[in-house]
């Protein structure tokens, strides 16, 4: 098996401009200072910053030229995301791009930040795919992460590493950092968390590996690019004989007989929960209790 290396650029993101031309900067740099690097994962709306002005279909002209960028300097490309606009909806979308130039798969995200990412429509699909002589990858979007059941399912898929683009710029970002090492050490995972900065986050991009290790913490403020070599060999050791040698927890998962009954929707479980309101930015609705779908009335 031949090395495998990532590259995850934490970059200033404005949004009031295109950003593509600074992406491909970037790609050009990384591909002549560090020739080692086979794949590069940008933030979370990384393209035009979080504005849905710029939405567009996929296929479509901005989704090409990052294709083009992947083609000319051989990365496989994860771009971060773009919106996406398909018929009546919105998606928080994230290609995934060969470095023949070619889209493999496409993930849109899974939990859009209701209430505050207000209009996106939210995927239903889980999204892995192979790099050939290397392994499995994962991808999430930013609140995904917050869920746990999302990272394990890819990881049941077969992910030996999840590809995190995020945008997070508010005062949460101690709490991401946080889920990013347990999810990693829970599920036996390396975890690419990468955020961007000025308008397109508050930094503190973090690499963990599949034992709960940080390799690197980027700085709140500041671009950064963070080029790392997945130990693939480690991945697939640590998960025959243990986390650091110790707890099996992907096992122990797989030959439990436990049935989560928070999981069926109409179980009596899930009663405490339907008690919760709306959900909507504080201030904006008065104490009655929500009387929607999935809400007691």
């Amino acid at each position: 098996m031949k090395p495998f290396a990532i590259a995850g650029i934490q970059m200033e993101v404005s949004a009031q401009k295109d950003n593509i031309a600074t992406m491909e900067a970037y790609a050009a740099h990384v591909r002549h200072r560090f020739p080692w690097v086979d794949m590069l994962l940008f933030s979370e709306l990384a393209a035009f910053g979080p504005g849905i002005a710029h939405a567009q279909p996929m296929p479509g002209d901005a989704e090409q030229r990052l294709c083009e960028i992947a083609r000319r300097y051989g990365f496989w490309l994860i771009p971060g995301s773009l919106f996406e606009a398909c018929g009546d909806a919105l998606f928080n979308t994230a290609p995934v791009i060969d470095p023949q130039g070619t889209v493999v798969a496409r993930h849109r995200k899974l939990f859009p930040f209701q209430p505050y990412e207000c209009g996106i429509t939210a995927g239903n699909e889980f999204v892995v795919f192979d790099v050939p002589d290397a392994g499995r990858f994962g991808v999430s979007i930013c609140y995904d992460m917050w869920f746990p059941e999302t990272t394990r399912q890819l990881v049941a898929m077969g992910a030996e590493v999840i590809l995190h683009p995020t945008m997070t710029d508010t005062i949460d970002r101690d709490i991401e950092l946080s889920i990013a090492k347990a999810s990693a050490a829970i599920n036996q995972v390396y975890i690419l968390d990468i955020n961007g900065v000025r308008d397109g986050g508050a930094g503190q991009s973090i690499v963990v590996d599949c034992a709960g290790y940080v390799l690197h913490q980027a700085a709140a403020a500041g671009a950064q690019i963070i080029p790392v070599e997945i130990d693939f060999a480690k991945v697939r050791r640590e998960r025959e004989t243990g986390i650091r040698g110790l707890g099996q927890p992907l096992k122990s998962f797989r030959d439990s007989a436990l049935m989560f009954p928070v999981y069926r929707k109409e179980a009596q479980d899930m009663a405490y929960l339907n008690t919760l309101r709306a959900l909507d930015k504080p201030g904006t609705t008065d104490d009655a209790p929500a009387s929607g779908p999935g809400y007691a009335a």
